[in-house]
């Protein structure tokens, strides 16, 4: 299989795991929003979103718009990052369970989850994401995507990161994650 080739097939599927994962948000937002969750940060919220559809198309853009020759080892270890990235978002996803979204909703009284990668990290989530942001255009061969995606990526993850900290407390963590 190509570079190119390997690239386009991981887009494709990263694009149908958005689906899937919005799908999946979507239900545990409204059953969060029916208990009493309270979202934060809802300000940045459309941005992140714009950022992350702009991505995939700029993924499939630049090598289309400015074709070059990508090694294919760079590409293969990229897409293994790739695939990393989406075992651990899926570990997250399965550790909160009901609770995870892609927006920032806190059910107020609710302990934080200590299990799976919340053993240690605070946000690993937002690690995968950064994975991901990096490794994906790699993949499809879009180097210019990943450095300004990258960087911006790093901006918006920033003010979500301050969000959720906000949202959350300065008691949610404990001593532990101080």
């Amino acid at each position: 299989m190509s570079a190119a080739a390997l690239g386009r097939g991981l887009l494709l599927a990263v694009v149908a795991e958005r689906a899937v994962e919005l799908g999946v948000s979507g239900r545990n937002a409204r059953r969060l929003l029916a208990r009493g969750a309270v979202e934060a940060g809802r300000g940045h919220y459309p941005a992140m979103v714009a950022f992350h559809a702009a991505l995939l198309l700029a993924c499939a853009a630049e090598p289309a718009l400015l074709p070059g020759r990508w090694p294919p080892a760079a590409a293969w270890g990229a897409a293994a990052a790739v695939l990393l990235a989406q075992g651990l978002r899926w570990w997250v996803v399965a550790s909160l369970g009901g609770r995870w979204t892609t927006r920032v909703l806190v059910l107020p009284g609710a302990p934080p989850i200590r299990s799976g990668p919340y053993r240690w990290l605070r946000h690993p989530n937002y690690l995968a994401v950064a994975v991901e942001v990096l490794a994906l255009p790699l993949a499809t061969g879009a180097w210019r995507t990943a450095l300004a995606a990258t960087a911006l990526d790093a901006l918006l993850l920033r003010v979500r990161i301050r969000a959720e900290e906000r949202a959350l407390g300065p008691g949610f963590w404990g001593a532990e994650g101080a």
